[in-house]
């Protein structure tokens, strides 16, 4: 994949996620940065998100909701789009659709905005083939585990929240059942950045890569 993704598990340490973002703000060369939120009915905390992208020199806020999905207007004449967390299956309904306009563009994602970054994106869901595979918290309001379309920017799939949500799991099933050809599961205050097709992973945890292997998966 060429271009620059940021793919950041989650995390409520300002300080440590505007660390990881270090990358996306070096690549916006002082130029603004498009900030995309999702509302879903409860409201959004827009200062969490400016306080995260507070390195960079300008930020557009995007606010979406539901029916009010993003569109190539909301992002142009930007430097690099990042995309915030919230409930994931309603960013993917929302965002996606304006896939091409952000084709070209340095990404970074957090949460949410990480797990759509994919060409096949882990939405939620806490079971498969009637097992559990994730807590029932962590299934993002679905039941089954759930793969759709997502941005593209990735050639693995993403979960994330992965130590303190017990996700991993989940992204060894959608390998497992060939839903996705491979995963990354990210923990938080840790993102992986892909720059034109390298992949590095840094922060305070680990980004498990889960790949298919004869009799099952491997993971590393």
């Amino acid at each position: 994949m060429v271009g620059l993704s940021v793919l950041v598990g989650g995390g409520r340490d300002e300080t440590q996620v505007r660390a990881l973002l270090a990358p996306f703000v070096a690549a916006l060369a002082g130029g603004e940065a498009a900030c995309v939120v999702v509302d879903d009915g409860e409201g959004v905390d827009l200062d969490r998100w400016r306080g995260v992208l507070a390195d960079a020199a300008a930020v557009r806020t995007v606010v979406l909701e539901e029916g009010r999905p993003l569109i190539a207007e909301d992002v142009a004449g930007s430097a690099g789009v990042f995309v915030a967390g919230g409930l994931t299956p309603l960013y993917a309904e929302l965002v996606v659709p304006a896939r091409a306009a952000l084709a070209a563009l340095p990404y970074a994602g957090f949460s949410a905005g990480a797990a759509i970054a994919a060409e096949r994106a882990i939405v939620g869901g806490w079971t498969y083939d009637a097992r559990q595979v994730a807590p029932e918290d962590a299934g993002e309001d679905l039941d089954d585990l759930t793969v759709v379309a997502g941005l593209g920017r990735v050639d693995f799939a993403v979960d994330v929240h992965a130590a303190q949500w017990g996700t991993l799991q989940r992204a060894v099933a959608a390998v497992r059942a060939g839903l996705v050809t491979q995963a990354r599961a990210i923990d938080e205050h840790t993102a992986v950045v892909v720059r034109d097709g390298v992949v590095e992973v840094v922060g305070a945890g680990s980004a498990l890569q889960v790949r298919p292997a004869e009799g099952g998966v491997l993971v590393s």
